[in-house]
């Protein structure tokens, strides 16, 4: 097994500010930038603190950016950089850090919660749901997210703007509007919520301008933008100016007593 040593510069520092600190560290064959985290933790920063889990790519725990782009750690190998090459690794850049290479994600389960769940069919049980084959398979891509946050932390309408934080849900939670909304079993519109009308007016899916940012750091490769957004954002646009929807609203208006 060769090896060589790399230059490592990792951000350390908490909530009151830090800095990159330089390492040399040994890198051996097939090991990946968790490897070498975890061999600087060991041998030369005993106090670095690094969240992470499965160390296979499905738990979304080691989310940093090397070298100024959001990966998992435990994803990225070694052999994709040069051997002369510094390699910067730093904290997610849109969540407040809280010590080192660990971030406080809070944000993200806050508008987890705010996103209303499946709404069951009336009358039917669980185990006598049925679907077309077409409608598993088009919402199945978008349950392979790990929640690793890294479409989170890429988009520049978090990543960028504090302030829209309170109305923008991000891509992560649009695309699971958009995956209930598509689903042939949800009821919600017969239980009078609008997933559509939400999707605009609570989670801020106006924000998004489908820089496709976020599907390009996905480590699942779902086709965020192409096949959750886009989509959403038609069927959103559709709802809000077709005639006759209008003119129905406008009816039901009328009657009302």
């Amino acid at each position: 097994m060769s090896s060589y040593e790399a230059r490592f510069r990792v951000w350390r520092g908490d909530t009151d500010g830090g800095d990159l600190q330089d390492f040399s560290v040994e890198v051996n064959d097939g090991e990946v930038v968790l490897d070498i985290i975890h061999r600087i933790q060991s041998g030369q920063a005993g106090d670095l603190a690094v969240r992470w889990n499965c160390k296979a790519g499905k738990c979304g725990s080691c989310s940093a950016e090397i070298n100024g782009r959001p990966r998992l750690m435990c994803m990225t190998r070694m052999s994709v950089f040069d051997r002369d090459e510094t390699i910067t690794v730093t904290p997610l850049r849109a969540f407040p850090v809280i010590r080192d290479l660990v971030t406080d994600v809070t944000f993200n389960y806050t508008k987890a919660r705010e996103v209303p769940a499946f709404v069951p069919p009336e009358g039917v049980k669980a185990g006598d749901y049925r679907m077309q084959q077409v409608d598993v398979e088009r919402s199945q891509e978008f349950r392979k997210c790990i929640e690793c946050f890294l479409c989170q932390d890429t988009c520049h309408v978090v990543r960028d703007h504090e302030e829209n934080k309170a109305a923008f849900a991000g891509p992560r939670f649009l695309m699971r509007v958009a995956e209930l909304d598509m689903h042939p079993l949800d009821a919600a519109s017969e239980s009078g919520l609008d997933r559509k009308a939400t999707a605009q007016e609570e989670h801020g899916l106006g924000y998004c301008n489908i820089t496709k940012c976020c599907t390009e750091v996905c480590p699942e490769h779902i086709k965020i933008t192409d096949n959750a957004l886009i989509p959403l954002k038609e069927r959103a646009v559709d709802r809000k100016y077709d005639p006759l929807v209008w003119l129905g609203n406008r009816i039901r208006r009328r009657e009302a007593p």
